[in-house]
């Protein structure tokens, strides 16, 4: 009997993790326990990528800490001051790969530089489940709106492309950012875009958005935090809203 591949996921968000209220403390979300349970492991393998916020170790003594008693096995791909270990090592034995946050920039610049890009991809054709908060929701699409550069946003557009559309997070709480992406995709700077509010994530099977996942269970489907679909229509961009739930 052959057996069947994995299929190929991505969660894409402007969450992922919840604080606690304790200083410096959070928990995993709604979105990163369900990357873990989409591994249909027991003990799934978690790698945490930070390489946007430089490896800053106070970052990654949280994410650890976080994952502590979520039943999973962590570990983490460093590039800075050079490879912890070799990318296709790390991730080529990783269920779930998260990306953090900060400059998107300067991320795919150092993961082309070191082979990451590459590994990434081989991660997501064997099924891994490749996902990450803001710098690292974009990475995956065609690109988004960013603050790599400054306080102004501007576009990057050399992401990876695994997902053929742009990308918008934060996206209910930081001004620049959806009146730019609705800009950016009304003049055909970026494709068919999504988008996330914060606390929320977007399931894609293959290409393709299946799902709508909220950090907080008391949120509203109605009025809450949501993904959104921007297109181009008549030179203007349409804006759809995605709930909550599946799509």
């Amino acid at each position: 009997m052959v057996a069947m591949a994995a299929p190929r996921r991505i969660l894409a968000t402007s969450g992922g993790f919840v604080p606690t209220g304790l200083w410096g403390v959070v928990r995993p979300g709604a979105t990163m326990l369900r990357a873990l349970e989409l591994t249909g492991k027991d003990r799934p393998r978690v790698c945490f990528v930070l390489t946007a916020s430089g490896d800053d170790p106070s970052y990654l003594s949280m994410m650890y800490s976080a994952m502590s008693d979520v039943g999973c096995d962590v570990d983490h791909l460093a590039l800075f001051p050079q490879p912890n270990r070799a990318p296709t090592d790390v991730l080529g034995a990783a269920d779930v790969v998260w990306v953090g946050g900060g400059s998107v920039a300067n991320l795919l610049s150092l993961w082309r530089l070191h082979g990451v890009d590459e590994a990434m991809h081989d991660a997501w054709e064997r099924g891994a489940v490749l996902g990450g908060v803001s710098a690292g929701s974009i990475c995956w699409h065609v690109g988004g709106p960013t603050d790599s550069f400054g306080k102004d946003l501007q576009l990057v557009d050399n992401a990876l492309g695994f997902l053929p559309y742009g990308n918008g997070v934060h996206y209910d709480s930081e001004e620049q950012r959806r009146p730019l992406l609705q800009r950016l995709v009304a003049s055909g700077e970026l494709p068919l875009s999504f988008a996330t509010d914060d606390r929320v994530g977007l399931l894609y099977e293959g290409t393709e958005p299946v799902e709508v996942i909220g950090d907080r269970d008391d949120a509203d489907t109605t009025t809450g935090p949501a993904a959104y679909r921007i297109e181009a229509t008549g030179g203007e961009a349409a804006e759809t809203r995605l709930p909550v739930g599946r799509l």
